[in-house]
């Protein structure tokens, strides 16, 4: 008989997101990490005042269940929405230059030269094309032209997902673009069609965060009763059982050992194709050969005064063809409240990616010069900076290249010769918070048929004034809810 019915390896977002939909389905679950905090990559960091992030720094969303997840567990409590603006930055000929958030507007309105512009002007009659492996490169070129791809689209892949456009798959890294070419013929056909059919009740795009910065999220999802998350585990071996898995572990107590219905692997890839060593020796080759990107944050602290620019947006991405050394330049401050004290900003800097991996694992006197000689110009800072910080990820994103989609398949098909054993992370779907969410949801409803197990009813609920949880039951659905 198993201890559990499902035991998730690895305590970040899609660990944490599978656990609770799971639990809250009535499936008994706990969730083991080796660190002694949850989150993963996910942290925030309070220091002279500021909040920097380690990783993502807020969550961009179009999608209902992304609300309906916030506000069934009660996280939308801490919930923080974006300062509303609507620009944002692009480096160009050593300048900055706003260009819109739609993708109709960045179309007309960035810096393109009469050509360009004119390219731009043909895509609704070049003829769709393309192949499941095409880079985002070959795709932005065949659609747009070349000044798109140099202009904006390289400092979008490069800047928000540490990838290289040249080398990344096209519909896995842009697959909202790619899907409109598929269905309509055209991106600008697809998104005139997508404007004339949406229903007035279409989910609107918002960005948001939460109070105390990311880390909340995270540490809000772990304390929830039925997560069961058990920190500073660290598993060392899966041995395949006649009705589950048995999972060791080591952990300051001691040795551990646990028999599971299901094992849901949610940690880095070179992590998962360890552990799966001793199970199947050809998965554990496809997953260690999925490669990642180094990443430094570079998070930087000024007076308000010494910055002529005046922030007024999200931050800028910087294009390859401008030889800065950072990617791009986030402006935290501008856009919620609380990431730095009154009459100050804070600018986090990203180095490396799969375009300069090198400048990861500069040192700090070298990563803190290459970015003030890239901002000090764009920004017009004048005075010196009164706090540094730096994040570095040796394996920061997982990077979406060539025959990546062909890749997963693979392992699609691997895992399905093992059944119980399920594989959710950031390598899998998608990068963003959004994306992870989502598939935990997916993933929860496929581990809950396979169980055969019906939800229970249980049911969450959080005490007026307090951050605490209780729990109870009684109704079919969970439900949380602030001051009731």
């Amino acid at each position: 008989m198993s201890d559990i019915d499902v035991l998730v390896i690895g305590g970040g977002i899609s660990g944490l997101a599978t656990a609770w939909r799971l639990a809250r389905r009535g499936i008994s679950v706990e969730v083991w990490d080796r660190e002694k905090r949850p989150g993963g990559k996910i942290s925030s960091a309070r220091q002279d005042g500021y909040v920097t992030e380690r990783a993502a720094s807020m969550v961009m969303n179009f999608r209902p269940e992304i609300t309906h997840f916030l506000g069934e567990s009660g996280v939308d409590i801490h919930k923080v929405r974006c300062t509303p603006t609507k620009k944002r930055y692009l480096v160009n000929a050593g300048r900055l230059g706003a260009i819109p958030n739609t993708i109709g507007a960045a179309l007309m309105r960035a810096p393109f030269s009469r050509r360009g512009r004119a390219r731009l002007m043909l895509e609704p009659f070049i003829p769709k094309g393309g192949h499941e492996s095409e880079t985002v490169s070959a795709f932005v070129r065949r659609r747009f032209g070349n000044e798109l791809l140099e202009g904006a689209m390289d400092s979008f892949v490069a800047g928000t997902l540490a990838s290289d456009p040249d080398h990344a798959c096209a519909r896995a890294v842009l697959p909202r673009l790619t899907a409109l070419e598929n269905r309509y013929g055209s991106i600008a056909l697809g998104v005139i069609a997508k404007k004339l059919l949406r229903r007035r009740s279409a989910m609107p795009n918002e960005a948001f965060s939460f109070a105390g910065g990311m880390g909340t999220l995270v540490e809000s999802l772990a304390a929830i009763p039925g997560v069961g998350f058990r920190p500073g585990r660290t598993v060392t071996k899966l041995i395949r059982e006649q009705n589950g898995w048995r999972v060791e572990a080591s952990s300051s107590d001691g040795d551990i050992a646990f028999s599971a219905r299901t094992v849901v692997l949610c940690t880095p890839a070179k992590v998962a194709a360890r552990l799966v060593g001793s199970v199947d020796a050809d998965l554990q080759g496809m997953l260690a050969g999925i490669d990642y990107a180094p990443l430094s944050v570079v998070h930087l602290g000024f007076s308000k005064s010494d910055i002529r620019h005046p922030l007024d947006g999200a931050g800028f991405l910087a294009p390859r063809r401008e030889g800065l050394a950072i990617n791009g330049c986030l402006w935290p401050s501008s856009l919620f409240s609380g990431r730095a004290p009154a009459g100050r900003v804070l600018l986090s800097c990203y180095l490396g990616g799969a375009r300069n991996p090198a400048a990861a694992s500069w040192d700090d006197r070298r990563s803190i010069d290459a970015v003030l000689s890239s901002i000090v110009p764009l920004l017009d800072i004048r005075g010196t900076s009164e706090t540094v910080r730096i994040d570095r990820h040796r394996e920061a994103l997982p990077l979406y290249h060539g025959r990546y989609l062909a890749h997963m398949r693979d392992i699609d098909r691997r895992l399905a010769d093992h059944p119980g054993l399920h594989l959710e992370a950031n390598y899998k779907g998608g990068v963003s918070v959004r994306d992870r969410i989502l598939c935990a949801y997916k993933a929860a409803d496929r581990i809950e048929a396979d169980l055969g197990t019906s939800a229970k009813s249980t049911c969450y609920r959080l005490a007026p004034g307090d951050s605490r949880y209780s729990t109870f039951t009684g109704s079919a659905h969970a439900v949380f809810m602030d001051g009731a």
